[in-house]
C-alpha cells in the first residue's frame, strides 16, 4: 500500500513519535509517504532526525518529507494527524497565570474554563486555515486526524466551518477503562466497557466482566482501592453523586464543574500532589515546559539511545493508527470517537461533538445508536455544551460579546467570578494573546482602552492553592528517566506513582 499521511505540528515529540512507530508497525504500511510540518524549524529538525533514525534502523525505505511549507506537507495527503498548540507554551502561560489573577485556579486549562475557552480561540482560527489548505491540496477523500485541544471545540469548527472530514481522538477513555480494571483487581482486557458523552467528560455507563454488570459496583470498588481514595477524590465525588465514573483525571474534572476549585481554601481537600493529574494548579503547563527544556538539552542522547522498534507488540493506544488500518486494511477496530452527534446520544443537542463508541473497517467507520444519556450525566454535559457551542461561534466570527458569554456561562469562571471581573478578565486575555487572535482586531483596540483607563477591579497576586516550581534542568537531570519519559509520552500523566500527600 503506498498513501500519503501528513503531520501537523510535528514539532511536538511525544505524539509524533509514538503515533509514526505505531502506523509503522503495520506491515502494509512500510510503502507510505510521510510529511512532517511545523512553525518552529527547531523542533521539527529534531523530531524529524529522531524519527528518520527510527526508520532507518527498522530497514524502511521511507524518507520523512520534513518542511515549514503546510501546504507542501498536505499536498496530496490522505490522512492528516493534527497535533497542533496553538500559540505554544507562552500562550499557554497565559492561560493559566491571568485567571489566577481573578481566583481562578486551573490545573489544566486546555477543554473548557478559561484556559480552555481562550485556547480554542487561538486554535479555531488556525484549524480554519488548515482545513482550507487541506481542501485545496490534499487528497479529495482527505481524513483529518485531530488530536489538538480543545478536542470538542475545535473538532466542531472544523465540520461546521471547516468543510473537512474530522475525527477528534483522545486517550482519556483508555486511561480511564484502566482505572476500573485495576480497581477490581481485573486485567484491562477482562473488562467490557460502554463510554458516552463529550470529550473529557465521558461517562462508563456500562462496565461487564464475563457478562456481569459491574456498574453498580464500580464506587464500591473505588473507595476500597487504597491509591484512588487519596488521588481520585473529585472523580470518587462526582461517580457518587452523578452514579457514574467519568473518563478524566481528578485534575481534569475538577476544572470543568462548579464545585471543587471555587473556593482556595477547600481545594487541597480535593486533590493530591503525588501526580501533577491529580490537581496541582498549572500542573499540565508545569509538566509540558519541563519536557520541553528537557528534550532541548537532552537531545544529542536521545540519538545515541537504541531506536523504537516497529512491532505490533510495542504499539501503543492512541487510536490513529487503527483507524487508519481499519480503512485501509479491513481489519475490524472498535474505539472510542469524537464526532457530530446528530442522534447518537438522543438527550445531547444534535450538532454537538459527543465522545461514543465506534467501530471501523474498510467501509468506513460507523457509530452505534448509543439513546439517553443517564438524565444527570447529560445535564453535566449539556452545560459543557452550552460553553462549547458560544466559544466556537465567538471564535469564528471574532464576536468578543459571545466570548464573554461563553465565560460567564463556564461553571469554574462562573463560581468564582462576578460579571465585571469576567469583563476585565477577557479585556486582559485578548490583549495578552494578541498576536495569536486576528480575529479580534477590533475587540482587542477596544480592550486595550478600557484597561488603560483606570478604575480597574484590584486583581489578586494568588499563585494559586498547589502550584509547584518548574524544574531546572539541572534538577530534571537528578532523575534522567522520569525526565525523558515525561518528554516523550503524548499522555503525560500515563504513569502515575503512589499519592505523596
Amino acid at each position: 500500500m503506498s498513501f500519503k499521511i501528513a503531520f501537523i505540528g510535528a514539532g511536538s515529540i511525544g505524539f509524533t513519535r509514538g503515533l509514526l512507530r505505531d502506523l509503522l508497525a503495520v506491515q502494509e504500511f512500510h510503502n507510505i509517504e510521510v510529511a512532517f510540518t511545523d512553525i518552529s524549524l527547531e523542533n521539527l529538525e529534531m523530531v524529524t532526525q529522531l524519527c528518520q533514525r527510527d526508520i532507518d534502523e527498522n530497514g524502511l525505505d521511507i524518507q520523512i518529507q520534513a518542511t515549514p511549507n503546510r501546504r507542501e506537507a498536505l499536498r496530496d495527503a490522505k490522512y492528516i494527524f493534527s497535533v497542533v498548540r496553538i500559540g505554544g507554551l507562552e500562550a499557554f502561560k497565559h492561560d493559566v497565570d491571568i485567571p489566577l489573577k481573578y481566583g481562578i485556579d486551573q490545573c489544566v486549562g486546555d477543554t473548557l474554563c478559561a484556559g480552555g475557552i481562550m485556547y480554542g480561540q487561538r486554535g479555531i482560527v488556525e484549524m480554519l486555515a488548515i482545513c482550507k489548505d487541506i481542501r485545496e491540496v490534499a487528497a479529495s477523500d482527505c481524513l483529518l486526524l485531530n488530536y489538538a485541544n480543545p478536542m470538542a471545540m475545535l473538532t466542531w469548527a472544523c465540520h461546521k466551518y471547516g468543510g473537512v472530514r474530522t475525527i477528534g481522538l483522545c486517550h482519556g477513555v483508555q486511561g480511564g477503562h484502566g482505572q476500573i480494571a485495576e480497581a477490581f483487581g481485573l486485567k484491562k482486557e477482562e473488562v467490557d466497557i460502554i463510554c458516552a458523552g463529550i470529550n473529557h467528560q465521558t461517562w462508563y455507563i456500562s462496565v461487564k466482566h464475563n457478562g456481569e454488570d459491574l456498574t453498580e459496583k464500580v464506587l464500591e470498588a473505588f473507595e476500597n482501592h487504597p491509591e484512588f481514595l487519596k488521588t481520585e477524590k473529585v472523580r470518587i465525588d462526582m461517580l457518587k453523586r452523578f452514579g457514574y465514573y467519568s473518563t478524566e483525571s481528578n485534575g481534569h474534572l475538577s476544572e470543568y464543574v462548579p464545585w471543587y476549585r471555587k473556593r482556595p481554601e477547600e481545594i487541597n481537600e480535593w486533590i493530591d500532589l503525588g501526580t501533577w493529574i491529580n490537581g496541582e494548579t498549572g500542573g499540565y503547563l508545569r509538566v509540558c515546559t519541563e519536557g520541553r527544556n528537557w528534550f532541548k538539552t537532552d537531545f544529542p542522547n536521545w540519538l545515541k539511545e537504541p531506536a523504537y522498534e516497529y512491532r505490533a507488540d510495542h504499539r501503543g493506544e492512541e487510536h490513529g493508527s487503527y483507524i487508519i488500518e481499519a480503512l485501509e486494511t479491513g481489519r475490524v477496530y472498535r474505539g472510542h470517537f469524537n464526532v457530530v452527534n446528530k442522534g447518537i446520544i438522543s438527550n445531547l443537542p444534535d450538532d454537538a461533538i459527543v465522545e461514543v463508541p465506534g467501530y471501523v473497517d474498510r467501509n468506513g467507520m460507523n457509530i452505534p445508536h448509543v439513546g439517553e444519556l443517564p438524565i444527570g450525566c447529560a445535564a453535566v454535559c449539556n452545560v459543557s455544551i452550552s460553553v462549547q457551542r458560544l466559544a466556537v461561534e465567538a471564535a469564528v466570527n471574532g464576536d468578543d460579546m459571545l466570548l464573554r458569554q461563553a465565560m460567564m456561562m463556564d461553571p469554574l469562571v462562573g463560581a468564582v467570578c462576578n460579571p465585571k471581573e469576567i469583563w476585565q478578565l477577557v479585556d486582559e486575555m485578548l490583549v495578552a494573546q494578541e498576536k495569536w487572535l486576528p480575529q479580534y482586531t477590533k475587540a482587542i483596540k477596544e480592550a486595550k482602552q478600557r484597561l488603560s483607563a483606570g478604575e480597574l477591579i484590584p486583581t489578586k497576586d494568588y499563585q494559586g492553592a498547589a502550584r509547584l516550581k518548574v524544574k531546572t534542568v539541572e534538577e530534571l537531570a537528578e532523575n534522567k528517566e522520569a525526565a525523558r519519559k515525561n518528554a516523550a509520552e503524548s499522555d503525560k500523566a500515563k504513569e502515575r506513582p503512589s499519592a505523596t500527600k
